[in-house]
């Protein structure tokens, strides 16, 4: 039996969020607070999809096939719809396809087997420090959650990329989000490719969209869309700025005007070149004959 590595998602909500104008217009009206709460609801069921809710036409419409998920009244639901429509909070990509434009920037999630290994160093962190010591095995722990990320790019690589965007650069927006995710789904580009982008912005100094959406156009353009490709450009370019360095540039002075200059030639090639000299002297006396 294959045992599925299961992966927890959660929201993280910014500080200000009940006290924005969109939050605080949706509270006001009639039944604020549930509509609230289906908001949120809403959001939780997207997190698996990035945000994204599905009609998968089971019902007469959305607002009751999201009933049927969440336990709320299909009247409240509708209204609620209507609001995050008007508000620019809820986009209508197709008649099947319906996208929360905050969740990008609130999404969080990790597999149960990271989970544990956190968990795990996370008592092992409290023990250690209780008892003053140094405790092994904190390399193998390590080991393990670095296993699991890799996994994690190749199973869930748009989640991954979004917690990494977060973490390292700024929130990321709905816009910037389906941006990054075409990248991979509309031009082939490995996922992994995404992540070297926004840890290079990020290593930089450049934590904005802006200078990430433009590596990732060049190296789109330059035809390199695998982590193997951008490793060897990365590689050649090393190699060419240690090319023309001043120091390994051949210079087109001869060595012996150098201040520096030692003559290393042996006594029998001085004597040779000694007794050419004298043979080409006696011919000049001679008229050259």
């Amino acid at each position: 039996m294959v045992v599925k590595n299961k992966r927890y998602y959660w929201i993280q909500l910014a500080q200000d969020f009940f006290k924005s104008k969109e939050m605080k217009l949706l509270r006001k009206i009639a039944g604020g607070d549930t509509h609230t709460i289906i908001y949120l609801k809403m959001m939780l069921i997207s997190l698996e999809d990035g945000g994204h809710i599905y009609y998968d036409g089971l019902a007469d419409n959305l607002a009751e096939e999201i009933a049927l998920v969440i336990d709320e009244n299909v009247e409240d639901i509708k209204i609620t719809l209507i609001f995050l429509e008007s508000k620019g909070l809820l986009t209508r990509k197709n008649d099947r396809d319906y996208f929360l434009e905050q969740v990008p920037e609130m999404v969080g999630s990790e597999t149960a087997s990271t989970r544990r290994s956190r968990k795990h160093r996370e008592l092992r962190g409290l023990h250690c420090n209780t008892i003053a010591t140094t405790c092994n095995g904190d390399v193998d722990i390590e080991k393990d959650i670095d296993t699991e990320i890799e996994k994690d790019v190749d199973e869930n690589p748009v989640s991954l990329i979004v917690e990494e965007y977060q973490s390292r650069i700024a929130p990321l927006d709905g816009t910037q989000f389906e941006i990054l995710k075409e990248f991979i789904t509309l031009d082939g580009m490995e996922a992994k490719v995404v992540l070297k982008a926004i840890g290079l912005a990020a290593d930089n100094g450049k934590r904005n969209f802006s200078y990430i959406r433009a590596i990732l156009t060049n190296w789109k353009n330059d035809g390199v869309l695998t982590i193997a490709e951008v490793d060897e450009r990365e590689r050649a370019y090393k190699e060419s700025k240690i090319s023309k360095r001043p120091g390994n540039q051949k210079s087109n002075v001869p060595e012996w005007s150098q201040p520096n200059y030692v003559n290393n030639t042996s006594d029998e090639t001085k004597k040779e070149l000694e007794e050419r000299k004298r043979e080409l002297l006696e011919r000049l006396e001679n008229g050259g004959g």
